[in-house]
């Protein structure tokens, strides 16, 4: 029996390894989507800016001017502007810690840190499992490995322990 639980414990340890080395392949996918993402919005935002001097303005001046303006159509487009311009600001943030990300794993941690919503409900959305490759992904799969395998030894040992000491047919006497 021992070594059904044992080689059960073996498969467990094999399937969080694989789960965990998903990991930094999907940062990897999440840092692709944030870099699309970041792009778009500073183009919108250059455009801003473009309209912001074509009009002898900055740009917050213009933010401004079109939040305060009468028509609601144009007060909306301002404080999307302001949201564009501060979501593009902690999107950046967020490159550069990915970026700089130097430790196994960092990528991942730096993506757990802040993530973009939206940007990691997409990438689920169209995530492809990959084999790891990288070194990160290979230092995910070993974690995940012992985490599952010894979570099952710890358990099934107290499991073991548990049923050992529970008396076997013990004989009452009258």
């Amino acid at each position: 029996m021992f070594r059904v639980f044992r080689t059960l414990g073996l498969a467990l340890g094999l399937l969080g390894g694989v789960v965990a080395a998903q990991a930094p392949e999907f940062a990897q996918q999440y840092a692709q989507r944030l870099g699309g993402a970041a792009d778009e919005l500073r183009r919108q935002v250059e455009v801003l800016d473009s309209d912001a001097r074509a009009s002898g303005t900055t740009r917050d001046d213009a933010v401004d001017r079109l939040r305060t303006n009468p028509d609601q159509l144009v007060a909306r487009r301002g404080d999307a502007a302001r949201t564009d311009i501060a979501r593009l600001g902690r999107l950046d943030a967020q490159r550069q810690a990915l970026a700089s990300a130097m430790s196994p794993l960092g990528r991942v941690v730096a993506m757990l840190r802040d993530p973009d919503l939206p940007v990691a409900q997409a990438a689920y959305r169209d995530f492809s499992p990959a084999v790891p490759t990288s070194a990160d992904g290979l230092a995910a799969g070993l974690i995940g490995f012992f985490a599952a395998w010894g979570g099952w030894r710890v358990l099934s040992d107290l499991g073991r322990r548990m049923v050992r000491r529970r008396p076997r047919g013990a004989v009452t006497t009258a």
